[in-house]
């Protein structure tokens, strides 16, 4: 227990800045890294040391934060400035057709593959950076740049082809 207290001082201010810039919200942050230490404790036997301790918390909260959003999703604000480069217009008829793919994106984004879905949805909803992303995964630098864009990409692509439809 002592060995696992050292591993909470160690860590606590990392996981905690990461979970608020998923969260954007101080109180769900504390709960949601109280949630991840209580796990990471049940778990530790499970931890294999091929990654360091704090990249590991931070997937269970991680994975915590997504459990979160996926049970009290109403609806997922988009970057707006993911949604104003597929869509420039301002009117009326704008808005609606905004509105329309805004919805279009989210139900491609969840159409994606992963790791495309989790590194869009940690760069854009969690502002998390690119660099942060590729240390989660245990992945190079570029390797998280070309999957964000490859998702950007690919939901891009689907609107376009929505928009042919139109």
């Amino acid at each position: 227990m002592e060995h696992f207290r050292e591993i909470y001082e160690s860590n606590v201010k990392e996981v905690y800045g990461f979970l608020l810039s998923l969260t954007r919200d101080e109180q769900l942050a504390e709960e949601l890294t109280q949630e991840t230490f209580v796990r990471a404790m049940e778990h530790i036997d499970s931890f294999r040391g091929d990654c360091k301790i704090s990249v590991w918390l931070c997937q269970i909260g991680k994975n915590l934060f997504y459990r979160h959003h996926n049970k009290n999703r109403t609806r997922a604000d988009m970057d707006e400035a993911t949604v104003n480069e597929i869509l420039q217009e301002e009117s009326p008829e704008g808005d609606v057709l905004q509105r329309h793919q805004s919805s279009q994106i989210q139900k491609y984004l969840h159409g994606l593959e992963e790791p495309y879905k989790e590194v869009f949805m940690l760069h854009i909803f969690g502002e998390v950076s690119l660099k942060e992303i590729s240390l989660l995964f245990g992945k190079s630098d570029s390797w998280a740049r070309v999957t964000f864009y490859r998702a950007k990409a690919a939901i891009i692509e689907k609107l376009k082809g929505d928009s042919h439809e139109l």
